[in-house]
């Protein structure tokens, strides 16, 4: 179960000008599921991406650079299927995505290099393109009204998700009214650098390219990036930002009367569907905030954050609610911290005072530790002692179950 999150109120999601949404049951994978989403968008509309630095990355991230290069982010269509990755599919991996891509161009009526492909599920297994190509139309005959259908986009998405992830926010900019929603997957497998996820933001305000390229790279650094479930990086991982609204009144510069709210607004979003690809990790039963403190640099902060983060002793220890907090610092000694001073270091568990100055704090008390241990949402805090920068990364326990979800996810 899912720890703390459940499914949002589609009154909450809401409808973004210049998009259609449409979903249909192709069978990718499995029959009666729906793995099929597309997406249109407005002549004009504009996106930017970040994608997995993983070597061995899918060929639907490899056509979707491509794509955005020689469409010079323009977009006019997505793509995404669930149930297979085209990853580890060489050649005819990326032929498929490339005659996706151009199948549905031809549907739609635009260039091939404005529609972008994307696939989540099983690696090394051949993508069915005559499933998915023959699911399309359904596709497109249910994405009739323009903005609504996001909660059946995050439906459609999800692999080993238990609850579909979308948010909303709704801002006021230069007297009128502007969306931003967006839709996420991942649940295993996740580490960002870029996790197995997929996130989609859309917004109907005016943003220029370079604006938005620098935007979905900064945010995604704050939300995705700073999240992870078991270390895992992604062969798919991609995180898409759209602009659909006019160009003659984009904003084109992060000192635009209008950049900080609507960027602020984006990233509330990622945050949030960034958490909830966290809430929902594979068997997660909590879901745990690492702030470091007193770092050097922000990437020393993450280095050290991430290095507790991916303990499985201390993932397995909060499953247990066992406060053997020692594993904390061990991660903390370990994660590559150059002359780091353990005399300086402390250690918060929520506001429980756990250790300082090398040792215990002489007025913890393990039952305080274990009163922590057993919340559902959890707060770590460790100080180095160092510098005045910071980073945050959230996690999740590891349970008996994402084991079992792992061990039969092909079955």
């Amino acid at each position: 179960m899912a720890a703390g999150l459940l499914p949002p109120e589609p009154a909450s999601l809401n409808p973004v000008r210049g998009v259609a949404i449409g979903t249909a049951r192709a069978a990718i994978r499995k029959p009666g599921k729906r793995d099929l989403l597309v997406v249109r968008f407005a002549p004009g509309s504009l996106a930017a991406g970040v994608f997995t630095r993983n070597r061995f990355c899918a060929a639907p991230v490899l056509v979707c650079k491509e794509h955005l290069l020689a469409g010079t982010g323009g977009i006019r269509a997505l793509v995404v299927n669930t149930g297979n990755a085209n990853a580890g599919t060489g050649a005819q991996g990326l032929r498929v995505a490339r005659e996706t891509c151009a199948h549905l161009a031809s549907m739609l009526g635009v260039k091939p290099e404005t529609v972008l492909p994307f696939s989540t599920g099983v690696i090394l297994e051949p993508l069915p393109i005559e499933r998915l190509l023959a699911g399309l139309p359904e596709a497109l005959e249910a994405g009739q009204d323009a903005g609504q259908g996001w909660l059946e986009a995050a439906e459609a998405i999800m692999t080993t998700d238990t609850v579909p992830k979308a948010a909303s926010r709704r801002i006021q900019l230069g007297g009128r009214e502007v969306h931003v929603s967006g839709i996420s997957k991942g649940a295993g497998m996740i580490r960002p650098n870029m996790a197995t996820m997929l996130a989609l933001i859309a917004t109907d305000a005016g943003v220029s390219r370079p604006v938005l390229q620098r935007w979905v790279a900064e945010v995604a650094d704050l939300s995705f990036n700073r999240i992870t479930v078991d270390g895992d990086t992604s062969t798919n991982d991609s995180f898409l930002l759209v602009a659909t609204g006019p160009p003659g009144n984009a904003i084109d510069r992060d000192d635009h009367p209008d950049a900080a709210p609507l960027r602020a607004a984006i990233e509330a979003v990622a945050i949030e569907l960034a958490q909830a690809i966290v809430r929902d990790g594979e068997g997660a039963t909590k879901f745990i905030t690492i702030r470091v403190e007193g770092a050097q640099s922000v990437p020393e902060a993450a280095q050290v954050a991430y290095a507790v983060a991916h303990s499985p002793l201390v993932k397995t220890a909060f499953f247990a609610s066992d406060p053997n907090l020692g594993r904390i610092l061990c991660a903390v000694g370990y994660a590559g911290v150059m002359e780091l001073d353990a005399d300086r270091v402390d250690l918060h568990l929520d506001t429980v005072h756990v250790a300082t100055r090398g040792g215990r704090h002489p007025d913890y008390r393990e039952e305080d530790g274990q009163r922590v241990m057993r919340q559902q949402d959890i707060t770590v805090r460790i100080g180095l002692g160092r510098g005045g920068h910071a980073a945050t990364v959230w996690t999740c326990d590891f349970s008996h179950d994402y084991v079992a979800i792992n061990a039969d996810y092909r079955s």
